[in-house]
């Protein structure tokens, strides 16, 4: 099977698998091959490899000795892995724990298991974990060539979005202003100033804040990024009419901040508004408010109207990606 795979000489080949398990980066499912002096070590996600080493696309056998969570429990267990935690979602205790066991005897690389125990709550979303396995709730999650560094246990933050946050990104410009008035650690505003974005990131939660503005650091763009805590209201004295691009990913409540988005939106702004509502009109509720928000000072025009994923029976996650010009 076609890989992707770093080809370095064979002299180096360890010390920079060595590197490559550090950033957690290598992929244990298939075999480290050689060949004419370079040897092909199969990565997990090449965007996240240094530029100081080469990737090739090769074919390359799978791990014959590979032990998975299956085998051990002779099922196909769920789970999500955010860095190197693994998340499970089961509402039976001994069953989270032999899993968590089974996690652990395996090939996977995990160096905690914790299982959710509330739903995300309070003015932080912020969620109590089980941890049934390993001690730290720590870790360092990998997107689309970027890394973040968070805590599960004091930040929100959803791996199940990152083709979402990644749609969005793509549009960036480079010059743009772009705020973030829900910044969690940065997985928007991160990436955007990757893109050339002047980014004004903005959060309630102290943590995510000194996470923001550490994944900035990490990621080279702290001189791109201001990171703010506080209330995104409060942003308005200082960036009215400043913003060209806005996110608001705060389904449930943005609303309540849109005549604040209209107030740090310049003349012409492009407006990511999340939403969740019912399945007979996803869209149109989200879609009245904004108007009631901005007009008549701006024309407001839908690009996209977008389900990102189901979030309860008969509820969706929405995205609507407004353009707004003022008249």
């Amino acid at each position: 099977m076609s890989v992707p795979c770093v080809r370095v000489p064979t002299e180096r080949g360890e010390e920079t698998r060595k590197a490559l398990a550090a950033r957690d980066l290598l992929d244990r499912r298939y075999e480290i091959t050689a060949a004419e002096g370079s040897l092909y070590i199969p990565v997990t996600d090449p965007e996240s490899v240094p530029a100081t080493h080469e990737v090739v696309d090769r074919e390359v056998p799978e791990r014959e000795t590979q032990t998975t969570p299956a085998d051990v429990l002779g099922f196909e267990p769920s789970y999500e892995r955010l860095g190197d935690v693994v998340i499970l979602d089961e509402d039976d205790p001994d069953r989270a724990r032999r899993i968590a066991e089974a996690i652990a005897a395996s090939d996977l690389r995990a160096t905690t298991v914790v299982n959710r125990a509330s739903k995300v709550s309070g003015e932080l979303r912020v969620r109590e974990w089980d941890v049934l396995f390993g001690e730290s709730t720590e870790t360092v999650h990998r997107e689309y060539g970027h890394e973040f560094a968070l805590d599960i246990a004091e930040v929100y933050f959803s791996p199940r979005l990152a083709t979402e946050r990644h749609r969005v990104i793509e549009q960036v410009t480079e010059g743009e202003h772009a705020l973030d008035t829900f910044a969690g650690v940065g997985p928007f505003a991160v990436p955007m100033a990757s893109r050339g974005a002047d980014v004004v990131a903005c959060d309630l939660n102290p943590v995510a804040v000194e996470y923001l503005r550490e994944n900035a650091r990490r990621n080279g763009v702290e001189s791109r990024v201001t990171a703010i805590e506080g209330d995104a209201r409060n942003l308005v004295g200082e960036y009215r009419g400043w913003a060209d691009r806005l996110v608001m990913n705060l389904p449930h409540t943005a609303g309540e901040f849109l005549d604040t988005a209209v107030a740090l939106a310049g003349d012409e702004c492009v407006l990511h508004y999340y939403d969740i509502q019912h399945e007979d009109d996803p869209f149109g509720p989200g879609m009245r408010a904004i108007r009631e928000a901005a007009e008549p000072s701006y024309d407001v025009a839908v690009e996209t109207e977008r389900v990102v994923r189901s979030y309860a029976p008969h509820e969706y996650n929405v995205c609507l990606d407004v353009r707004l010009t003022a008249r």
